[in-house]
Formats: C-alpha cells, structure tokens, sequence
C-alpha cells in the first residue's frame, strides 16, 4: 500500500491484539496512525507481536505505531518491563542547579525511554510536554510540565527531543498552544483560559516556538482542547481556525503536522463523531486523533474523514513518513544509563 493513501486518522485499539473486526475496519480505513495504551501491553514479546502486527496488515515496516510515554504518571509501559523514567519536572529541579546537567539528563533519560519502545516496535513518542506548569492550576499538567520557566521549558524540550530521536523515535511536540493555565481537565470539561494573548506570546507559546524553528519537515505536534477567550471566545481550539492559523502557525511558526488531542475527550461537543472530526479538519488539524477504541464512535468518524487531504497536508504526511524510514537508534543502552544515573543521584534525586 502507498504511504501516501492513509486515511488522516490515528485510531486506538480495544486490546493485547488486533480482533477480526478490527482487522477488517481498520483494512478498510487504512488510518494513518495507530495508539498504544497500557490496555494494549502485557509483555515485550506480545508487545513486539502486537506491533509487527499491525505492519503486517499496513504491508510497511515504517507504519506510525505512537504511544504515549512521558515519565512520571504518564507511562504506557511500567517497570519491570522499562526502567522507572522521571517526570518532566525532575529535569526542571537539576535545571535550578546547573543548566548544562539538566540537558544532559533530559536528553540521556528521553534517548534510554526511546531506545525501549523503538525495541518493542513503536515509533512515535507523543512527548515532550511543552506546557507550563502553574502551581494554582490543574494537576492534569503538575510535574508533566518541565518547569514554570518558558526559557527553562523550551530548553529542556529540545533536549528530550533531541533524546528521543537518538533513541530511534519521533517526539510530538504537545499540547498546542498551551496547557498549562487550564484550571480544568479537558478529558471532563473544557477548561476556559482568559489571559491575554500578548501575554501567552511571551510565556506559553514560547517553549513550542523554539521547537517549531528547530523542528524543520517531519515535525509533529498536538493540540490541546482548550478556550482561549482572549483569542478565539467562541471556538475550542482544536475546532478554531482562528486560532490554529494566527497563533500555531503563524505566531508560534509550527508548519508539521498538526494531529487534534483525542476528539473522545470531554472538552468536546457536539457529541456527534462525525462533526467533531469535520470541525478539526475545518479548523485546519491535519490528522483527527480518537483513542478509546469504541468501534460505533470510529465507525462515525472514519464516515466523515476527506477524501483527499488538502496539499499542505499530504507534503507534512510525506515529511513525517521520510523520517521515520531514516529513523535509527544510535545510543549504548548500558552508556546512557550510566551517565543518566551518574546526572540523577549528583542532585538526589529521584
């Protein structure tokens, strides 16, 4: 199959394999991606089962198998089949000592969490989290954020990105343009963020900016459900074309491509499938993203996907598809680790 014919949709999978149904769906479809969960993992040889799996049935070695697999709370996989990766905001702690320490750690821990899952066949890490972290707002960021420092946060994510790339995966740079002010969970409610846009210009949009400018063709990035009243009142952001075209394209500079947050999430309405998924496409996502592997909710949204995706569109599948084939793991595991845990107990820290 052509890695250019893909449906702009990443879908979930219900379990430790792909069902007949599945198969048969997802054969027809033919999403451009598909997500991990822990639901999805029980072993590294069923994980590594589980994903050659899903090649097979795309016939490509390269097909987007993501996951989420940030450090912290936010792992997919768990000891003892990967080593107890930090949150973000250990790094941002070594950061306060010494800046160049923080680097090394973010980018030796991002190239070990890397190496793992390129071993069990995965090839997108939907991280580093770019957000700020803001101790009076929701803990759905808390210590996944780097630091409260923007300078701090987009140093260290370019440090993680960087990681991870020598790890053998693709990095994501998430939640566009900013969650960090949110004083809500957007996979209940949809929180509303009142603060000026000068003033998100200067704070959270400036970690994703210095990403976007070194991301260059094969970059990735993903939204976040929220409402910027000051920028868009009426629209949530992953539905507003306003905001995705002045603030992340043009404001922030990010020109890859743009997946929504999962469109299951309780920031979202209408409840029809079909028009969430016609509403991010509107607003200008190239890639609708739903992950609870409800087969009645994919049904809708696979009914509504285009046809065709817009040029610009196809030319950032096209980059994106270009790097993962060039894509390598080019760290010594045992190295990494030293070094990382020599970085780590320096400052005590677990």
């Amino acid at each position: 199959m052509s890695k250019s014919n893909y449906s702009p949709v990443i879908f979930g999978i219900a379990g430790l394999s792909l069902s007949p149904p599945e198969i048969e769906f997802l054969s027809d479809v033919h999403p451009w991606g598909i997500i991990l969960f822990a639901r999805n993992i029980k072993d590294k040889a069923q994980l590594c089962v589980l994903t050659d799996s899903i090649k097979t049935l795309f016939a490509n070695p390269d097909y987007p198998i993501l996951i989420d697999q940030e450090g912290g709370r936010v792992m997919r996989l768990r000891p003892p089949l990967v080593r107890d990766y930090p949150a973000a905001a250990l790094y941002g702690e070594i950061y306060k000592h010494n800046k160049a320490d923080a680097i090394m750690a973010a980018q030796l821990g991002a190239s070990l969490l890397a190496a793992d899952l390129y071993d069990m066949g995965c090839s997108i890490n939907c991280a580093p989290c770019l957000d700020l972290h803001f101790p009076a707002t929701a803990a759905v960021i808390g210590d996944r954020a780097f630091s409260s420092d923007a300078e701090a946060v987009g140093i260290l994510g370019e440090a993680f990105m960087a990681g991870l790339e020598a790890g053998g995966l693709l990095g994501m740079l998430k939640h566009l343009p900013g969650h960090g002010r949110a004083t809500q969970d957007s996979h209940d409610v949809l929180p509303r963020i009142s603060t000026s846009a000068a003033a998100l210009h200067d704070t959270d949009f400036h970690p994703f900016r210095v990403l976007a400018k070194k991301g260059g063709k094969g970059a990735l990035g993903m939204t976040g459900h929220l409402l910027f009243t000051d920028i868009d009142a009426n629209q949530v952001s992953t539905f507003s074309a306003t905001l995705i075209e002045n603030v992340i394209r043009t404001a922030i500079g990010f020109d890859g491509l743009l997946m929504s947050d999962d469109i299951s999430m309780g920031a979202l309405s209408p409840a029809d499938y079909g028009l969430r998924t016609t509403q991010c496409f509107q607003a200008g996502c190239d890639i609708v993203l739903h992950c609870n592997a409800d087969m009645g909710e994919m049904q809708a949204i696979a009914a509504s996907l285009p046809s065709i995706s817009p040029p610009p569109s196809q030319t950032r599948m096209a980059a994106v598809a270009s790097k993962l084939s060039s894509r390598h793991c080019t760290i010594d595991p045992q190295q990494a680790e030293k070094e990382w845990h020599l970085l780590r107990n320096r400052y005590k820290l677990s």
